[in-house]
């Protein structure tokens, strides 16, 4: 690489957590690309319980800054706005101060050694590619996959492809098109955040980097996967009921905004079929109550309207066809921890959903 971008790497803080930032740092300080085009972001959001973090950043990690690692800046926030909106002040800094390139980075992982030159090298080299996402490693247990990209199942789903699969038994091209990019660790343009936005703050929590990766899709760039950057990361699969609100809240909202009428028509029947398991599953899971919360979030007559502002918005920078959308598509539904595994998701619905994606999706949707 004969010049050195200017980087932005985004650190959205929340959890209390020491080590997470230690580690980060830690990583900083030997990473290869060079610190003087790095700005490393920190947006702190405080907890509601243990309150800000600041005071440990300018105690452990300022002093260092500009001397060990690289220039650092810490945005305060005075109230929690969520993981879309805080990673987005970030990116707004980012551009702002001239970088070119702006790097999403989990608080519970680091960056290997060498992993931002492979990044920037894809993006320098392919003007169609929008974003690139690294190879995510679980940490401790390096050998094993987090993420090689993350899954788009055509009815709104997300998840990460290869989720604790050995490194060994997979076979990854150099750079690979992948459904969207974890948000987790993640190269953009900051060209594309101008023209575009940066992630939608209304999604607050979860589908975030699903509806950006979209959004780039939906303006023709491709979403890839560099597999000589590594991003190891301290992941703990967890339910809750505020996760169960929040993603499937946001998995109607990118369907509404991302697929045209005559798509969401054709993908109705199969989608009531869908809400009748949902509903099942979360009369059995004790969370019937987030259910109806996300139905009555979208029965509002002003919610109905802030989505479908957001709808027309998208579908102004539209410059593919839902068939192009859903080319990368996953037809089955993958539970990442065992302890959610379902019998009747893997033998009826999955068979199902394989179906109804080959004659209905691919055969029927040609716009």
């Amino acid at each position: 690489m004969k010049q050195f971008p200017k980087i932005a790497i985004i650190y959205l803080l929340f959890y209390h957590n020491e080590s997470y930032v230690d580690d980060a740092v830690s990583a900083l300080k030997k990473i290869t690309y060079p610190k003087d085009k790095i700005e490393f972001v920190i947006v702190s959001n405080p907890h509601p319980e243990d309150g800000s973090f600041v005071r440990y950043i300018e105690d452990a990690v300022l002093p260092l800054s500009e001397k060990e690692i690289p220039r650092v800046t810490v945005l305060a926030q005075e109230e929690n706005t969520g993981f879309a909106k805080g990673n987005t002040i970030g990116a707004q800094w980012a551009v702002a101060h001239g970088c070119e390139y702006v790097v999403f980075h989990n608080n519970d992982g680091f960056f290997a050694t060498n992993a931002l030159e492979p990044l920037v090298n894809t993006l320098e080299q392919d003007s169609t590619i929008g974003a690139a996402q690294s190879l995510i490693m679980l940490h401790p247990d390096t050998n094993r996959i987090n993420s090689s990209g993350n899954c788009f199942h055509y009815l709104g789903f997300g998840y990460c492809d290869n989720y604790r699969v050995d490194i060994k038994d997979v076979s990854l091209p150099e750079v690979k098109d992948i459904g969207y990019a974890s948000g987790a660790a993640l190269m953009v343009r900051s060209d594309l955040i101008k023209k575009y936005g940066a992630w939608d703050e209304d999604f607050f929590l979860y589908h975030e980097d699903l509806e950006w990766s979209l959004r780039l899709k939906m303006a023709g760039y491709r979403i890839v996967l560099v597999r000589d950057s590594v991003f190891y990361h301290k992941y703990q699969f967890a339910r809750s009921m505020t996760k169960y609100f929040w993603m499937e809240r946001n998995r109607y909202g990118v369907m509404l905004m991302f697929f045209r009428w005559p798509t969401l028509l054709l993908l109705l029947p199969l989608e009531l079929f869908l809400e009748f398991g949902l509903i099942l599953f979360a009369i059995k899971g004790g969370w019937i109550k987030e259910r109806l919360r996300v139905y009555a979030y979208w029965i509002s007559p002003k919610h109905i309207c802030l989505w479908y502002n957001k709808r027309k918005r998208i579908q102004k920078i539209r410059d593919v066809s839902d068939r192009h959308l859903l080319s990368r598509a996953v037809t089955g539904i993958h539970f990442q921890d065992v302890s959610t595994h379902n019998t009747l998701v893997n033998r009826v619905a999955n068979p199902l959903f394989t179906l109804y994606y080959n004659i209905v999706v691919r055969g029927l949707i040609w716009w």
